[in-house]
């Protein structure tokens, strides 16, 4: 049986909110709780995101722009691994700086390997912020959970229904009345025609589509965000780290193809926000596939450059093709080789979302942080581009 592992718990009853009912195709974003203040403006945004959003231009509606302080129990089931791990703390954080009472729900064990590595080193930032965190097994989510009411539930965890599934049905049989999944922007099919954009065709056999379905039959609200690559403190999967651990040891960059492939990077602080938005506005979220990424998309090469620009240190860049050379780009390069690029063009106009990466003041950011923690100074192996040099008869560097 799942226990509870963290004295930070604390448990609280306290009456779920109901969501108000979409008038025409407006949806008034205004519930009520014992909890509730509300200012003296409402917003108003679209309901339902048309699957046809690519050929249509979006129209210009009228908004009146709400601040409804209504205070929110958010639960985050929150993945152990992997560079979504970050998503799940730093929405954490927005929900709480927004006066939102936040339960973060780890898979695991406490005191696992998994957890001496950021961002999970960094939770008591989440408790000194009053929120809770606990540890557990999401099969058991309801006994990890038992006598607390919640009225958002975020799956940050699940990549398929086998994952989602338990979460889901505890959800539905609790009560919770808004569901939230990160889903991937890798579900969308390849097109000619990018950026992905909401609606394009997906890959309809991909795990986190059939979550999609699966929610869109079992919730009145619900909503799906699709992330792609993300840079932050707190990221314990390699992003802008890969490029300055070339740059700060003089090696050459080796980027597959032309190294124009455009992409999208995005930082997490800019997921956190649109997922609040969604709290904060749950009739106007409710059914919608949001691309959960920033506004601009970023060359290879360019990545590199900003990269080196942010050090204050010249970059070599090389290309290659791995195909000709016997080389395996997906573990040689830290992201996809082709075009992959997303906007986010659902959140803007349903949400009133606005993007606040700036990648190349973010870079400074980061490469400050990089040198802080040493890393700079760290032994790295490049075995792997190694190979690949010496393949180019590019001197590889002692």
């Amino acid at each position: 049986m799942a226990t509870l592992l963290s004295s930070s718990l604390v448990f609280s009853n306290l009456c779920r909110p109901s969501l108000s009912p979409s008038i025409s195709s407006l949806a008034l974003s205004s519930s009520f709780s014992s909890s509730f203040s509300l200012s003296s403006s409402i917003s108003v945004a679209p309901h339902t995101l048309s699957s046809s959003w690519r050929k249509k231009p979006s129209l210009s509606t009228f908004t009146v722009k709400a601040i409804a302080s209504e205070k929110k129990k958010v639960v985050i089931v929150n993945t152990n691994s992997g560079g979504h791990a970050v998503i799940g703390f730093y929405f954490a954080k927005q929900l709480l700086s927004s006066g939102h009472d936040v339960t973060i729900v780890t898979v695991g064990d406490e005191s696992s390997d998994k957890m001496k590595k950021p961002p999970f080193t960094r939770f008591s930032e989440i408790v000194d912020g009053g929120g809770k965190t606990v540890w557990g097994d999401v099969g058991a989510i309801g006994t990890v959970l038992e006598g607390l009411t919640f009225d958002v539930v975020l799956d940050n965890n699940g990549k398929d229904l086998d994952a989602v599934r338990p979460v889901a049905d505890w959800a539905k049989s609790a009560g919770v009345g808004q569901f939230l999944f990160i889903s991937s922007a890798g579900i969308y099919k390849q097109t000619e025609e990018p950026p992905h954009v909401e609606g394009d065709a997906v890959k309809s056999d991909a795990g986190h589509v059939l979550v999609e379905k699966y929610l869109s039959e079992v919730f009145e609200n619900w909503a799906s965000f699709r992330p792609q690559y993300m840079i932050g403190s707190g990221n314990n999967k390699d992003c802008e780290e890969w490029f300055f651990d070339r740059i700060v040891r003089g090696r050459p960059i080796p980027i597959p193809g032309s190294g124009m492939q455009l992409t999208n990077i995005s930082h997490v602080r800019d997921l956190s926000s649109m997922l609040t938005k969604a709290v904060e506005n749950p009739s106007a979220a409710s059914g919608n596939i949001f691309n959960c990424v920033s506004d601009r998309a970023v060359t290879l090469d360019g990545m590199a450059k900003l990269c080196a620009k942010a050090a204050g240190l010249p970059v070599e860049i090389v290309h290659y093709d791995p195909k000709s050379i016997g080389s395996d780009a997906k573990k040689a390069f830290p992201f996809r080789n082709m075009h992959f690029y997303a906007e986010p063009r659902a959140a803007k106009d349903i949400l009133g979302w606005e993007s606040s990466t700036n990648l190349p003041e973010d870079l400074k950011e980061r490469f400050q942080e990089y040198v802080k923690i040493g890393r700079d100074k760290k032994t790295i192996k490049f075995d792997i581009d190694d190979k690949i040099l010496e393949s180019l008869k590019i001197p590889v560097p002692v």
